[in-house]
């Protein structure tokens, strides 16, 4: 009795009902050992730390530079909280019936986004982008700005959690729309030109 007071008295903070604060922290700590065990894998593939210029910044707007994906956030930040939406929408329509837990959700958010940035960094993916999308000078993330990235998933998972489906798509079109006209890329357009390159798309990138 003395237990299911306290976890009545108690929210869990990615907004899934009430929840014992020790049963949110235990998925948190997953999370953290996910993505650390991803960075120790990035060091691994011999990835750098942080950029190689040997500073870090909390912004890069240049894409068309070697210090794109180095640093703390640049311009595809924005695809990467959008993928916190879009795990977030996956894994309720996948867990609802079956009572996952919110942060049971965002652990495996956190394994998805973690494995895509270790793909992301290998030889292949990173010569890949290079030949078809307009990022010439792309050799691979730090592991700053890949720990960022896994950050920025969980920041876009956690407001879709909190936030109504209508704002989040609002989001979603503003950052994609918004993105695309300032840089000619976005989440939707690397997609497609990793997947299956349309050389018109990447004649407009290149202006």
């Amino acid at each position: 009795m003395a237990r299911a007071s306290v976890s009545r008295g108690v929210r869990d903070p990615l907004n899934a009902g009430p929840r014992s604060r020790p049963g949110i922290e235990r998925y948190v700590i997953f999370a953290s050992i996910v993505a650390a065990t991803a960075a120790v894998v990035l060091l691994m593939m011999g990835r750098v730390p942080i950029c190689a210029c040997g500073y870090v910044k909390p912004w890069h707007g240049v894409v068309a530079s070697a210090e794109n994906s180095q640093h703390l956030s640049d311009w595809y930040t924005f695809s990467h909280i959008i993928h916190g939406f879009g795990f977030f929408g996956l894994f309720w329509l996948i867990g609802r019936r079956a009572g996952w837990a919110i942060g049971l959700r965002l652990v495996l958010a956190v394994v998805f986004e973690s494995a895509w940035e270790i793909l992301e960094n290998t030889p292949t993916v990173i010569n890949r982008y290079r030949a078809t999308t307009i990022a010439l000078d792309y050799y691979g993330d730090s592991v700053l700005n890949s720990l960022a990235d896994i950050a920025a998933m969980v920041v876009g998972f956690t407001l879709a959690a909190r936030l109504p489906i209508w704002l989040i798509v609002l989001l979603t079109i503003v950052m994609e729309v918004g993105v695309g006209l300032w840089i000619r890329d976005n989440l939707t357009l690397n997609i497609i030109q990793l997947i299956y390159p349309v050389e018109s798309i990447l004649r407009w990138q290149q202006g």
